[in-house]
């Protein structure tokens, strides 16, 4: 059985309904995003932890410049991406639009917000269902992912603006604000190394809570992402 992917989230209780929610490119840029996320985390760790000196001539290596470069590019393809997938929150379904924005004057919002929270600290013996992201999921996706990921891309070409020098567009578009905005360079790099850090631990609590809702919450989460479509169980 299937019923229309408009129907409204919180009516989506009954077992085996099979809805159409994530659409290719929304897919595509999860993935992209995850390869990006993981090389920007190793190449950032080595970046602020660079490898011993290696040995013989100077001319014959040149490895932290490869890892620099991995992590510029991660970056750029990251920024494009996001850039994309804000496009696609107006071409795409109403799903599509969950990333880039909150329902914070929805009380029935704040109240599944509250039921999720009880229900992952094993209070809640049952839990609610929705087609989309719940509203937990919905909160630490927007702010880990779109304002995350936004001053994460704005404070990391500022830094790579540095080395590209005055008249650069990165200079222009980013250094020439951001440094100045937070006092010194130094503070952009700790901030951004912080962030770095926060948004590794959110992609440890989405992965484990994936998991353990496709196992405990009779739907599908993992595949859902693969193939586009969420099917609540028996």
């Amino acid at each position: 059985m299937s019923v229309k992917a408009e129907v409204d989230e919180s009516a989506i209780t009954a077992a085996g309904n099979t809805i159409y929610v994530y659409e290719a490119p929304v897919r595509a840029w999860h993935w992209i995003n995850v390869l990006c996320i993981v090389t920007l985390a190793i190449t950032g760790w080595f970046i602020a932890s660079p490898l011993p000196s290696v040995g013989g001539e100077a001319s014959d290596h040149f490895l932290m410049g490869y890892i620099r470069f991995g992590h510029f590019a991660a970056g750029y393809i990251f920024a494009i991406g996001l850039l994309v997938r804000l496009y696609w929150a107006f071409a795409g379904n109403h799903h599509a639009k969950q990333l880039f924005m909150l329902p914070v004057t929805d009380k029935e919002w704040w109240s599944g917000l509250l039921q999720e929270l009880r229900w992952y600290m094993f209070i809640e013996k049952y839990p609610k269902k929705y087609v989309g992201h719940n509203p937990l999921g919905h909160l630490f996706m927007f702010f880990a992912i779109t304002l995350g990921g936004t001053f994460m891309i704005v404070t990391g070409f500022a830094l790579y603006g540095e080395g590209a020098q005055a008249g650069s567009w990165s200079n222009v578009l980013f250094t020439s604000w951001v440094i100045p905005l937070f006092g010194q360079s130094q503070s952009v790099h700790s901030w951004h190394h912080l962030l770095a850090w926060g948004i590794v631990c959110f992609v440890i609590l989405h992965v484990y809570t994936a998991i353990r809702e496709d196992m405990m919450s009779r739907q599908t989460m993992i595949s859902a992402i693969i193939d586009g479509k969420r099917t609540f169980r028996e």
